[in-house]
């Protein structure tokens, strides 16, 4: 059983109470390398809903590192891709936030690679360690609760249990992952019997009713040694490519990168089904308002609805509208509803969706089919982050391209040249120094240059505010990779 609700100091000094040597520390580790297209055209693979804010000024991922406020703990340990690297190093730092290590995943192979990773990294630095497993895109409306919750669980881990927290499921939901327990006892961690994905048999369904099936909220607590075991024994090719792959990766000033060739031998697999379905696993419920913010149902649920079930943001508006959001991601693009109900309708510069509420659901598979015909804003983002700031692209045509830049303070782009364009700069706001060729020139408000094809040449912001400037492109091939780096600063060469 597990006692009341305690802080985290209440909780170490139980762990001392047992006879332990030492309280163990708590190390949260973030998993943000999910690319989920459910909630496009605001989340798509190259900017993924976790990074995007849904519910307030601060994206699921802030929110996540923001629940750690509080608690005592390390500092988190970041897991990600190559593409999603530097958002999550930017939004972390935007947040607060130091992290302890940002791992670097070459390929999404499921929870229990990552996991696994993960706990060999910070069992080298600490054997006895305690690891909190956190999925960054989800929401929880009551953090003191979440983390008493933490905090109970933490004498159950220090002892070896292997614990996945889930919340009481009153209705089944496609693409969830299930846990049955055997005893609906609100104050117990129990035994996990199995795992139940999507589950529609007859089991399940009374499982359902008797308060037994626990919704998944991917969130766990245990030993890291302990996991590292346990997947050594039921899954001994996933502990073994983790291994791998982290003892032959490049372990740099700001990441860490796994080796692709071992880390990609791994199966595809979830702890649940690596770990928990083995018998090895403890549940305990979660009380604190959670959601997987999984569709744009889902989001109209949690929003601030009028007395018609409209929910609309500032740059929209409803006329005789029902049970309908409408949500515009850009301040220039107006959104207007006329007798609508049961709708979703979003709308970027880029892309606009709009569909029956009850088929919600289908965003997944419609995206599928507009990549599979070539539309780009499928998985391409109209903003791209980098290390040094972000682009825009405001107009692409023939031979010319017309791009926003803001460079952060202190924000370098690397040293480049190109072979097929020219461009020119226009700075708009800041200051800039510009580099071309053997000449460097200090810019500012309404000041313009020209880049000629062939140039080696780097803009960087010497200031303390933002710099924009607007760059018009021209030549036979744009893309974004007719780019030779020479020198850059965050190790892109």
């Amino acid at each position: 059983m597990i006692a009341e609700a305690r802080g985290p100091t209440d909780a170490v000094g139980s762990i001392e109470s047992r006879g332990m040597s030492h309280a163990p520390e708590l190390y949260p580790v973030i998993l943000c390398s999910g690319t989920a297209t459910h909630l496009w055209p605001v989340s798509r693979k190259a900017f993924p809903k976790q990074f995007t804010p849904l519910q307030g000024p601060m994206s699921p991922f802030q929110d996540t590192l923001r629940r750690l406020d509080g608690m005592a703990c390390a500092a988190p340990v970041l897991m990600t891709t190559e593409d999603l690297r530097f958002i999550a190093a930017g939004q972390a730092q935007e947040a607060g936030f130091t992290p302890a290590s940002i791992i670097v995943e070459p390929a999404e192979r499921g929870t229990a690679p990552a996991i696994a990773v993960a706990a060999g990294l910070i069992v080298a630095q600490d054997p006895d360690a305690l690891m909190l497993v956190m999925p960054s895109d989800h929401r929880i409306d009551d953090v003191v609760a979440f983390q008493a919750s933490v905090s109970q669980a933490m004498l159950l881990a220090a002892e070896g249990a292997l614990i996945a927290f889930g919340t009481v499921a009153d209705r089944v939901e496609p693409r969830s992952c299930y846990v049955e327990v055997a005893d609906p006892s609100d104050d117990a961690a129990e035994p996990i019997l199995r795992i139940v994905e999507m589950p529609d048999d007859a089991d399940a369904q009374n499982a359902l009713e008797r308060g037994r099936l626990l919704r998944q909220s991917g969130v766990f607590l245990f030993r890291a040694q302990t996991v590292l075991d346990a997947l050594e024994t039921h899954a001994p090719a996933v502990a073994s490519a983790a291994r791998a792959a982290l003892a032959a990766g490049d372990a740099g000033a700001d990441f860490t990168r796994l080796d692709a060739g071992t880390f990609g031998a791994s199966p595809i697999l979830s702890l649940e089904h690596a770990v928990m379905a083995a018998g090895q696993g403890l549940a305990v419920r979660l009380s604190c308002g959670w959601s997987d913010l999984g569709s744009w149902e889902t989001v109209h649920q949690l929003g601030a609805s009028d007395v018609h079930g409209v929910v609309a943001d500032d740059a929209s508006v409803a006329i005789d509208c029902e049970n309908t959001l409408l949500r515009t991601e850009d301040p220039g693009v107006a959104l207007l509803g006329i007798g609508l109900k049961d709708t979703i309708a979003v709308a970027m510069r880029d892309a606009v969706l709009v569909a029956d509420m009850s088929r919600a659901e289908d965003v997944r598979a419609a995206v599928a089919t507009l990549e599979a015909r070539g539309f780009g804003q499928a998985t391409t983002f109209p903003r791209c982050d980098r290390p040094w700031g972000w682009y825009e692209t405001l107009l692409l045509g023939p031979r010319f391209q017309i791009k926003r830049i803001v460079v952060k303070p202190g924000g370098k782009l690397s040293l480049q040249s190109h072979v097929h364009r020219s461009e020119h700069w226009i700075v708009v706001d800041g200051s800039a120094r510009v580099t071309v060729d053997d000449t460097v020139r200090l810019m500012r408000e309404n000041d313009s240059i020209y880049i000629p094809l062939g140039a080696i040449h780097r803009l960087e912001n010497p200031g303390k505010i933002d710099m924009t400037l607007i760059e018009v492109q021209s030549g036979s091939y744009l893309g974004e990779d007719d780019i030779v780096r020479y020198e850059d600063i965050y190790n892109r060469t």
